[in-house]
């Protein structure tokens, strides 16, 4: 069985431990296999690539790494701090994600 991941993709998160402890960005991917995400400018790693028309010179190719879903904690958009996800249901029945020290949506209203 898979495991949910409490943040989404653009969801602004903070990396709460490990090298990138206090780091803030927002979220580029989630991996629900590996209970992983990537930030952007966060975990950053050298690639090697061979020669390919992408790459005409080859070399090393700086990107963005996985980290666990653990590490990080989102942002609330209502009262700017890093929170734990409570599960909220709306009149209408609808659940979203919650803000646990303000109650605030951390769902993006499209």
């Amino acid at each position: 069985m898979q495991a949910k991941v409490h943040v989404k993709k653009g969801d602004t998160v903070l990396v709460a431990s490990g090298k990138y402890k206090g780091r803030v960005g927002k979220v580029k991917a989630v991996l629900p296999k590996k209970m992983a995400v990537i930030v952007e400018g966060v975990n950053i790693v050298k690639k090697a690539v061979r020669v390919s028309p992408q790459h005409p010179q080859g070399g090393f190719v700086e990107q963005e790494a996985p980290l666990h879903a653990s590490k990080v904690r989102p942002i609330c958009p209502t009262c700017g701090k890093p929170t734990r996800v409570r599960k909220k249901f709306l009149e209408d029945g609808r659940k979203i994600r919650a803000c646990a020290k303000c109650g605030g949506s951390l769902d993006v209203e499209e």
